[in-house]
């Protein structure tokens, strides 16, 4: 990368950084996706309590392989042959873990938060419930403000996870979101997250490589 436009990241990571501290949420940066586990790691207790949000942000860093060594009591969402009354079951205990980890749609300079969801379980355990909450996102992740934020969604992170998922809806078609009104809908619940009453329960690891959607 040129030394210039490195220069320029590492200042925009940076404000980022400062702006989450002020808005009372831990922030971290790793270098590369390497480096995840090894932090995520040291954030988590052994034998903890543990559940995830959708993220292909934790395939991508080897947290999904990571909470399956046996080290911690993993509410595995992705294990092979859930049903889905099984996998709602995980959503509601998600709520009474200790950590909860995801990744977020889009991260603003000022050191806000933004998702869309679905059917909301990710937001929610977000919002409340988990004791301390583990966000990992590559610096891809980062824009300007929440406007931005909301651009995000609708040009990248909302077409691609709806064709990820095989959803029926017009983006997957066009590649921009069109508000549309069908079943498959992914796009239902909007968040913000400023600044936390509970100083430290989220903790976020930006990563220098883009990750995820």
């Amino acid at each position: 990368m040129d030394n210039s436009i490195k220069s320029v990241l590492e200042k925009q990571v940076q404000r980022t950084m400062d702006n989450l501290v002020k808005n009372n949420m831990m922030a971290f940066y790793v270098e590369n996706k390497a480096q995840v586990v090894e932090k995520v790691a040291e954030l988590i207790k052994e034998g903890e309590l543990v559940a995830v949000g959708g993220s292909m942000t934790l395939f991508e860093t080897g947290i999904i392989e990571h909470l399956r060594i046996g080290r911690y009591n993993f509410l595995d969402r992705y294990m092979d042959g859930l049903s889905r009354t099984q996998i709602e079951e995980i959503y509601r205990k998600s709520f009474f873990t200790d950590t909860y980890l995801t990744s977020t749609n889009a991260i603003t300079e000022d050191g806000e938060l933004y998702n869309v969801d679905g059917n909301g379980n990710r937001v929610a355990a977000m919002i409340y419930g988990p004791k301390s909450v583990i966000v990992v996102a590559g610096i891809n992740k980062i824009v300007k403000n929440v406007d931005e934020a909301v651009e995000r969604v609708r040009r990248v992170a909302a077409p691609a996870n709806s064709i990820r998922l095989n959803k029926n809806t017009p983006c997957t078609k066009t590649g921009y979101c069109a508000n549309c009104r069908t079943d498959d809908r992914i796009c239902c619940t909007y968040t913000v997250f400023g600044q936390q009453r509970e100083k430290n329960r989220i903790k976020v690891i930006l990563v220098g490589e883009s990750l995820g959607y």
